[in-house]
């Protein structure tokens, strides 16, 4: 069962507003206070610096005793606390209109956002696909990064509540992702934005579907996207990296993690399957132009940065470049950490930049 907002009482959203506000001001101390109140050293790995606001957020998972990963002793508490840390700092950041829609799906209906921008006339529209490693996340914890991009970038997005692993194994996900871009391509002009300017864009497990997507549309001779956007995307799950034992634990994301989530999400399907693995596609021209955007504190950093390289390799349109002073997962701390919330306008910029 997933959770939503209508589980929180008005008490309950007062109580976390004054905490995000108490939080806020907290991180506007001097960066060397909050790496003390970390109570540890500054943290360097591999050459990089870990931003004191990341510092900061991380000893708070230990302080307030939850998991020091994505990881729970079963997928629903792991659920729960996902959405739980989203929704405790998120904020209800304007935008034009929101609106909650159904379509149907491979297997039944599923669940659609859509943020609509102030601008008048019609914008592009970004169909975004949450992280959470295929089998966490929903349309409520990903709420704060959809209007942060429909505000900056100036477009309309279109949130996909895809089916989740384990119930929904490979490759029930970009199904319901493939689904949901058809969908927005027959409804763009009713949802008042442009019919020709349609990107795909996630975080995490949503940049895999995006770029896996991406491959599958391009291959079926479909009406060419507008542009990828691949927030620290898992890429390929085959091969291991470097950045696999640099950041294996205390970053969020763990290594255990990602063999936790592929149990789930792939099973036995070949983690040499392209659309699991999108890097290891033979075929990577023709495809839209490319934003992928890394975090230096991230398992899924080297694979995201080889995806990119092989995107150019292939003649693909790519605008690529890490955080690196960040953290995965950092699309989700923009309520409280201003570094996770300037990271976040970088990529609505580019975004903007790409689609016109």
């Amino acid at each position: 069962m997933r959770l939503g907002k209508s589980r929180y009482s008005w008490r309950v959203k007062a109580l976390r507003t004054i905490e995000r506000t108490l939080v806020q001001k907290l991180f506007g101390l001097p960066p060397e206070w909050l790496v003390r109140l970390s109570g540890k050293p500054a943290i360097v790995v591999d050459g990089q610096r870990l931003h004191p606001e990341m510092q900061l957020i991380l000893a708070s998972r230990r302080w307030a005793g939850g998991p020091p990963s994505l990881r729970a002793a079963t997928v629903a508490k792991a659920r729960a606390a996902m959405l739980e840390g989203s929704v405790r700092f998120s904020a209800a950041l304007p935008v034009k209109t929101v609106r909650d829609l159904t379509m149907e799906g491979p297997a039944g209906r599923l669940r659609l956002r859509h943020y609509a921008p102030f601008s008048a006339t019609p914008r592009p529209l970004l169909i975004f696909l949450h992280g959470g490693g295929f089998a966490l996340g929903d349309l409520e914890t990903h709420d704060l990064p959809c209007r942060i991009l429909c505000r900056e970038s100036d477009v309309h997005v279109l949130a996909v509540d895809y089916r989740l692993a384990p119930e929904h194994p490979f490759p029930a996900a970009t199904e319901d992702a493939y689904a949901a871009l058809r969908w927005a391509r027959r409804h763009a002009a009713e949802l008042g934005a442009a019919p020709d300017r349609i990107a795909i864009g996630g975080d995490s497990a949503g940049g895999n579907l995006s770029a896996v997507v991406a491959q599958r549309s391009a291959k079926a001779g479909d009406p060419p996207l507008a542009a990828q956007l691949l927030v620290y995307p898992a890429t390929d799950r085959a091969t291991p990296r470097a950045s696999h034992e640099l950041f294996a634990t205390g970053f969020m994301l763990e290594r255990d993690d990602m063999h936790w989530f592929d149990g789930m999400y792939s099973g036995s399907t070949s983690s040499s399957d392209p659309a699991v693995s999108p890097l290891l596609a033979t075929e990577l021209g023709n495809l839209p132009p490319a934003i992928v955007v890394t975090a230096g504190f991230d398992v899924l950093r080297d694979e995201g940065e080889a995806y990119a390289d092989a995107l150019r390799q292939a003649g693909t349109e790519v605008r690529a470049w890490r955080e690196p002073e960040l953290i995965h997962g950092f699309m989700n701390c923009t309520a409280v950490s201003p570094a996770a919330l300037a990271a976040v306008r970088r990529i609505a910029a580019e975004l903007r930049a790409v689609l016109g």
